[in-house]
């Protein structure tokens, strides 16, 4: 059985854009693989380091929403990154065996640093981010981890660290890890029209969204920006209502006449997005009532993801226990 690490940063409740590119793959892949979830805290403070309580209080909203969309704590285990030191103590490992200019190379860091502005005053944390997750995959031995696209250079790197440490230390503890994309392919789109709907970016829509926010959230659309009149022929191609009526509608038939008729001219942006708000509440209002129950609960919440941690404390204590003999360390 495949040996499977996924998991969020806690920055704030997820998204439309988990839901479609992680959230339901992983509680297919529950049934199907030994699944680690992980919330990755520590990586949260990369870019909200003068922020912790931020962090800490997202813990418990990431959890919801996991729960909330079907993630079973019996067949999946969640766990907190913080709480499993072992994770650094590789991590100090594997920088030993990667240079600073190999770092500065990985596409997905080089992104998230443009996104974000901070190239000219990036920090050794945000920049050993590729180290740090290829410990976090390595230390419960995963051999599978879905991922976006976007993130394969991650997936290369660790892969590379993992060779690196075999061949330094002559041993061949780690398997290889493969990279599984998730079938809905690009990434959701966010609400502005960009490629990447994202926390950060703040144009998201919420699993934890009520119907009133979703409905002002699609109204704000991005469409086609030439489609001035009713009458006007649209594009439907870089049309976001059009490419999340792709993705959640389940009648697709009647998307594609909505498509024909938009494209031909007669049919306006309001209609479209009622539509798109009608389908978007169906799907997440029985996220939203689980996610209500759930959080009658605190606490419990919570203890789903300490229960879990400890599972992993064992894992990762012998994970290490093997790493150090390997490179001599073992006393």
């Amino acid at each position: 059985m495949k040996i499977i690490l996924t998991g969020d940063r806690p920055t704030g409740p997820l998204h439309l854009g988990h839901y479609v590119g992680s959230l339901q793959n992983r509680v297919a892949l529950q049934h199907q693989a030994k699944q680690y979830i992980m919330i990755a805290d520590l990586q949260a403070l990369t870019d909200n380091v003068d922020n912790p309580q931020k962090v800490r209080d997202n813990v418990c909203q990431v959890l919801l929403d996991y729960l909330a969309v079907g993630i079973d704590s019996q067949l999946s285990t969640i766990f907190i990154q913080s709480l499993i030191p072992e994770i650094a103590e590789l991590t100090i490992i594997y920088l030993n065996l990667v240079t600073v200019n190999r770092l500065k190379r990985n596409p997905t860091v080089k992104t998230e640093m443009a996104q974000k502005e901070i190239e000219s005053h990036v920090t050794a944390g945000f920049l050993m981010y590729p180290v740090h997750q290829a410990a976090d995959i390595t230390i419960v031995k995963a051999d599978c981890v879905p991922v976006g696209a976007d993130q394969l250079p991650m997936i290369e790197q660790a892969n590379e660290l993992i060779q690196s440490f075999h061949y330094t230390y002559k041993t061949t503890i780690f398997p290889h890890i493969k990279a599984e994309i998730p079938k809905t392919g690009s990434r959701l789109p966010g609400i502005d029209g960009k490629q990447k709907m994202s926390k950060s970016l703040g144009n998201a829509i919420y699993l934890s969204d009520t119907a009133d926010v979703v409905a002002q959230k699609v109204m704000k659309m991005y469409t086609d920006p030439n489609h001035l009149r009713v009458q006007d022929p649209g594009r439907v191609e870089d049309n976001t209502v059009f490419a999340y009526l792709d993705i959640f509608d389940p009648e697709q038939d009647q998307v594609a006449e909505l498509k024909a008729h938009y494209q031909k001219g007669g049919l306006g942006d309001v209609l479209v997005k009622k539509r798109l708000i009608e389908v978007l509440n169906t799907v997440l209002e029985p996220i939203r009532i689980k996610r209500m129950e759930y959080a009658q609960d605190m606490q419990q919440i919570l203890n789903i993801a300490l229960q879990g941690t400890e599972k992993v404390k064992a894992v990762a204590q012998q994970t290490m226990s093997e790493v150090k003999n390997a490179i001599n360390l073992l006393y």
